[in-house]
């Protein structure tokens, strides 16, 4: 089951240099006006075609504007057998997201 981590937590997490892969499935144009410090960008449309490209780390956290489309896209990561850690949705996604964004 994919757990939800609210803003709040993942700011104090980026703040402690503790920092878990953040995953921006945002389209490159949005992502690139601004995203999480440290987020990689990962359209959704090309999760499924390219999840064996990646390397995933431990624990992941997936970011989408609103948290829903990054719940999909986190239950997807997750359900891939070559994953083998923890995923987690942004609850409330950038709408929520109320700190600095990385350009």
């Amino acid at each position: 089951m994919v757990d939800e981590i609210d803003p709040d937590e993942l700011k104090e997490r980026i703040d402690k240099d503790d920092t878990p892969q953040v995953i921006d499935i945002r389209n490159p144009e949005n992502f690139g006006q601004g995203h999480i410090p440290g987020a990689e960008n990962v359209p959704f449309n090309e999760i499924t075609e390219s999840i064996d490209e990646y390397d995933w780390e431990d624990e992941v956290v997936v970011a989408c504007p609103i948290g829903q489309s990054s719940q999909q896209a986190a239950r997807l990561i997750e359900s891939y057998e070559g994953f083998d850690g923890d995923v987690a949705n942004l609850e409330g996604g950038y709408r929520e997201w109320e700190y600095e964004l990385e350009e």
